[in-house]
């Protein structure tokens, strides 16, 4: 079975990565290119790696950990990360909430240019529910789920020994999901609007699943 690579080519693509034909293992593997047939050696790129500072949140509790990254990982706001401290082998995933690079606050940075990561655990999550009673009495329940736990619009949610209709979920990002049916990870919601159940909503029971 041949083996290809993606290298420069020193003839067609000096500055950009082609597929290349592998006719010789090594350090320096003796490689033909695929678009213009030029047989050379390539040189391989060792990747680099950095150890960065990651400060995570966890309810109200914010730990330190470091982990290594690829130098030219690209970090994004609101992208999910795995943090993997080797140090003391917390394994934790996370949303990345601020990035701090070249001393100031960005959303965007190379894992390289990157001083400190900010995040907030998804692993597991604590949402708020505004449970509305009746036309004017709402109350703040909470309910703590793993990050990937659905909730749907339209659906009843048990909370502690209160039964809830959910009506309408706020994002994270600022904007609502209020259709019937929208579903919304744990880990992405804000708030969640619901009405108690029993309590003089006049709708339908709508459940999904045991509890």
């Amino acid at each position: 079975m041949t083996k290809e690579i993606e290298v420069e080519c020193p003839s067609c693509s000096p500055e950009e990565e082609v597929r290349h034909e592998v006719l010789k293992e090594g350090q320096s593997p003796l490689v033909r290119c695929l678009e213009c047939g030029q047989v050379h050696a390539a040189k391989i790129k060792i990747p680099k790696s950095v150890t960065l500072k990651v400060i995570v949140s966890k309810m109200d509790v914010s730990n330190t950990y470091k982990t290594e990254l690829d130098s030219k990982t690209i970090l994004q706001v609101d992208d999910e990360l795995v943090v993997d401290d080797e140090e003391t082998g917390v394994v934790v995933p996370i949303l990345i909430t601020a990035l701090d690079a070249g001393g100031k606050r960005v959303r965007v940075a190379r894992a390289e240019d990157t001083e400190t990561i900010w995040g907030r655990a998804i692993d597991e999550v604590t949402v708020k529910f505004s449970a509305q009673s009746g036309t004017e009495i709402t109350e703040v329940i909470e309910k703590r789920v793993p990050g990937d736990y659905e909730f749907v619009v339209g659906a009843e949610e048990k909370a502690g020994n209160k039964r809830l209709l959910i009506t309408k979920i706020k994002i994270r990002d600022g904007g609502f999901r209020s259709r019937k049916g929208d579903v919304v990870l744990a880990k992405y919601v804000k708030r969640i609007f619901a009405r108690k159940k029993g309590e003089g909503s006049g709708q339908r029971d709508f459940r999904r699943g045991p509890w």
